[in-house]
């Protein structure tokens, strides 16, 4: 079983760089450089013939918004602030376009104080319980954008996500159990909610703040229902990854995708996407800051590796996909380190990737192959730094905190060091409301158009057929030792 990436146009492009011009008083934004993907994951915007084509697409972002085909059917490109042209890829152009800002309500561009504005942050989401731990587990893997399947046997997603829910969930109930009993990731996530709203409110803007997570609630659907209620007139949307991925930014643009498309109301509503913000100057200085102070704590502070661990995903999303996650977190940190090398700080830095899953081959190296080399060549003094998470959620707690640092004191590390995620960091939280404001007056409605990738699950009949078959296949797995010992050990 392969697991391929699959959803939302995940097109590289840069955003907006932000300067003011020495004659001119107003904030200009300068739109900048080209982009090449592969499109051969299932976008919304593009027919089935098209979804697998392994040419090029090129697009040059002349405008706050592109079109992919004749239909319109386009959703948003991502509102980024690079601090450097680093690893530009394909041509680079220049569109300039001036913002026009109400002089009485200072830094915020005319008209957006009218408006009901909403920011809606996604999350993952994770079992608050222990309770929660197995329907969790179903959530995920029942998501196709995690685990996809070939079309001729999508009907076998819920039967298998059931099947493997059930077998991983006595391990990772362990995992909650160490780290108190459940996730504290929507508690986190709703102190930035509060924290990012504040920031605003500091910078002329009065916004409401929503949550949607992905795989636990509260919802997506839970955050739309808000959202509807309270009328909002624009809404800017902020994936809480720096990175983005089509299984995780990705998966839940797309979901909200799904939504918009079937509400009149939203179809209509003016949405700002950004998709990413891993080269914005607040998140990389940010990150720096952390990272320097955590230094300090060390006797020889020269003398430390700093080990970035990235949250891995399966090859295939970057290379038959196109998913952009792998260059993106390589120029993220390399941001990074020019940020501290201009602080005179000069470590020795690695990247791995943890948290893989199954037989498939994940993005490598891997985070716990890579600590215990590092203890063979010598390291004494290691610090992580989970650079894809801006929230201390299992991963930070309990499989670096607990598995890796025990992996490294084995392997021979002596002095073990982990950077805590940015969760509420006055200067992150501001640099989130500088990307919000930013993204604002590209706001646009999204198409209203169907999603023509929709395969006939949706049909009552047709589903409740494929469910049977599935589960009568997941029922033969359970049943027979060999299958069941054989799909165990790949899942596990």
């Amino acid at each position: 079983m392969e697991a391929v990436g699959s959803g939302v146009p995940h097109l590289k492009v840069s955003g907006f760089c932000r300067r003011r011009t020495n004659n001119c008083p107003e904030l200009s934004l300068h739109r900048m450089r080209a982009f090449t993907c592969n499109a051969i994951s299932t976008f919304p915007c593009f027919g089935e013939d098209s979804q697998r084509s392994k040419q090029p697409l090129e697009i040059v972002s002349v405008a706050h918004h592109a079109s992919a085909d004749s239909s319109g059917n386009f959703t948003k490109l991502s509102f980024q602030a690079p601090i450097k042209n680093r690893h530009l890829v394909g041509k680079t152009f220049f569109s300039k376009e001036a913002c026009a800002f109400d002089e009485k309500v200072m830094g915020m561009p005319l008209g957006i104080a009218q408006d009901r504005v909403g920011v809606l942050l996604l999350n993952l989401g994770g079992p608050e319980t222990l309770h929660d731990v197995q329907p969790f587990l179903f959530n995920l893997f029942a998501d196709p954008d995690i685990i996809r399947l070939p079309r001729l046997f999508r009907f076998l997603q819920r039967p298998l996500a059931q099947l493997i829910s059930m077998l991983r969930a006595p391990k990772s109930k362990e995992g909650y159990a160490a780290i108190g009993g459940g996730s504290p990731l929507r508690r986190i996530t709703d102190e930035q909610a509060h924290a990012l709203k504040l920031a605003l409110e500091e910078k002329n803007l009065h916004a409401n703040v929503y949550v949607a997570m992905r795989y636990w609630h509260p919802f997506t659907e839970d955050a739309i229902r808000l959202i509807k209620k309270d009328n909002i007139t624009k809404l800017v949307i902020l994936p809480l990854y720096p990175q983005f991925s089509i299984s995780t930014s990705g998966s839940s643009i797309r979901r909200l995708q799904g939504i918009f498309r079937e509400d009149a109301y939203f179809a209509r509503l003016p949405v700002s996407i950004i998709e990413s913000w891993y080269q914005r100057e607040g998140y990389i200085k940010s990150m720096a800051d952390l990272i320097e102070k955590e230094l300090l704590g060390f006797s020889k502070p020269e003398e430390v590796t700093i080990f970035f661990s990235a949250h891995g995903v399966p090859l295939s999303y970057v290379e038959d996909a196109g998913d952009p996650y792998k260059d993106q977190m390589e120029e993220c940190i390399a941001l990074i380190m020019d940020e501290l090398k201009s602080r005179g700080i000069a470590n020795h830095h690695t990247l791995a990737y943890q948290s893989r899953v199954g037989p498939i081959q994940w993005l490598k190296p891997y985070t716990d192959e890579v600590i215990v080399e590092l203890g063979q060549k010598g390291v004494k003094s290691l610090m992580v730094v989970p650079i894809s998470f801006v929230s201390e959620h299992i991963e930070t707690l309990e499989e670096i905190d607990m598995e890796y640092k025990h992996l490294a004191l084995q392997s021979g590390i002596e002095n073990w060091g982990r950077v805590p995620a940015l969760g509420c960091t006055s200067s992150f939280i501001s640099d989130l409301a500088d990307a919000v404001i930013e993204a604002l007056p590209f706001a646009s409605s999204m198409s209203s158009a169907k999603d023509t990738s929709k395969d006939a699950d949706m049909d009552p009949v047709q589903y409740a057929i494929k469910m049977f078959f599935g589960s009568i296949l997941a029922f033969i797995l359970l049943l027979s030792p060999k299958l069941f010992s054989a799909f165990k050990n790949s899942v596990i």
